[in-house]
Order: structure tokens, then C-alpha cells, then sequence
């Protein structure tokens, strides 16, 4: 799975009220080059966009988002979520997802969340809030005693910095709102999600493969 986030470098995450959409907001990110979603759980109908855009987009890596509760995780996987992603990093949310035999990306900002993950055997964390916990200085610290690990900021993460956050090696990928805002969905723009995508691909690969 580090591999595959990692492949992609930019998680698009997605707040999607109406369900509807699902299939046309796959395409819109596949179109820009990135096969990737991390449909939050802040949106009723989460479970049920997960459903939709694995049966639509196959080949999509799709996950779940600010998971808080075993309940939520439970839903997450039954609707083919690859991976489950939550802000914090609550055990019982944790033990249940890789008792399910799923892939779990803890929210952790500190020495000790990183242990307690690490605990879990899980090495490929989300550094969240990113920019308000202190951004790429917090990174590189954090990277130093912690070189097993790898970390997909999200927060206060757009085009203005995703190359900054990209070019630390200890960055698997970056997560990111601004692909498909509230604005975008709305007014359903598809066009203007995958052209922002197609730029966040073009900075993937300009910042990977220098």
C-alpha cells in the first residue's frame, strides 16, 4: 500500500454529499492522472461513495477518511475501502481495522503517537495537522529518530507547497482537500477537478523524478 500512495503521491481527500457524483468525481481524478480518493467520513453516504467509485473504477485506490469510531471502520471496509485513514489515533479503531486484515494510517503529530502506531507495526502514518503542526520543520525532525517511517501530511497542504512536502524523503504522499473543494463539487466543475489533478500529477512527477 506504501507503494501505491506512494505511485500516486497526492491523496485527493473527499467530502462528497451527494452520493450521486461518485462515478463523475472517479473520473475526474483518474482523468487528471490520480487514480486515488480519500472519501472522509465527515459526509453522510461515505460508505456508500467508497462502494460506488470501487464497482466504477476498478483500478482506483480508493480509502476512507476521519474514521473515528469502530463503527465507522466497519462500514468503511464493507463498502471496499483499501486503506482507513483517521486524524488521531484511536487503538480500538486501530485493532479493528487490522484484525479485519485492512490498512490503517493513524493520524499521529508527536514522539509518542509515532510509538504507539510503531506498537501496532505500522510505519506509513498520517502527519496531520500538517501545517499547523509545524510543516516540513516538524517533518524532518520527526523523520530523524523515526527513519523506518513514512508520514502523508495532510492539512494546509495545495499546489503552493505540495512540491516543498514531496521532495522530503520521508513524505510517501500528500493529502489534499483543494483537488475537489466544496466550491468545485457544487457547481459540479469536473473539468477544473481534473485540470487541478493534472497539475498535482505534473508536480508528482517533476518532484519524483528529478
Amino acid at each position: 500500500m506504501r507503494d501505491r500512495l506512494a505511485g500516486v503521491g497526492v491523496v485527493p481527500v473527499v467530502k462528497l454529499e451527494d452520493t450521486a457524483l461518485s462515478e463523475q468525481l472517479a473520473d475526474a481524478f483518474c482523468g487528471g492522472g490520480i487514480p486515488c480518493a480519500e472519501v472522509t467520513f465527515r459526509a453522510a453516504g461515505a460508505g456508500e461513495v467508497i462502494r460506488r467509485m470501487r464497482a466504477h473504477r476498478p483500478d482506483m485506490l480508493v480509502g476512507a477518511g476521519t474514521v473515528l469510531t469502530v463503527a465507522q471502520a466497519k462500514e468503511a471496509l464493507d463498502a471496499g475501502a483499501e486503506f482507513v485513514v483517521a486524524p488521531g489515533s484511536n487503538p480500538r479503531v486501530i485493532d479493528y481495522v487490522l484484525t479485519r486484515g485492512g490498512v490503517m494510517l493513524p493520524g499521529v503529530m508527536t514522539p509518542t503517537e509515532i510509538e504507539a502506531a510503531l506498537a501496532f507495526g505500522l510505519h506509513t502514518l498520517k502527519f496531520f495537522p500538517a501545517e499547523a503542526a509545524g510543516g516540513r520543520a516538524m517533518l524532518k525532525a520527526l523523520s530523524a529518530p523515526y527513519a523506518g517511517v513514512k508520514f502523508v501530511p495532510t492539512g494546509g497542504i495545495g499546489p503552493d507547497n505540495l512540491a516543498d512536502y514531496l521532495a522530503l524523503p520521508c513524505v510517501a504522499a500528500c493529502g489534499g482537500s483543494y483537488m475537489s473543494s466544496s466550491k468545485l463539487l457544487a457547481a459540479h466543475d469536473f473539468a477544473a477537478i481534473t485540470a487541478i489533478c493534472a497539475a498535482a500529477a505534473e508536480t508528482v512527477r517533476r518532484v519524483r523524478c528529478a
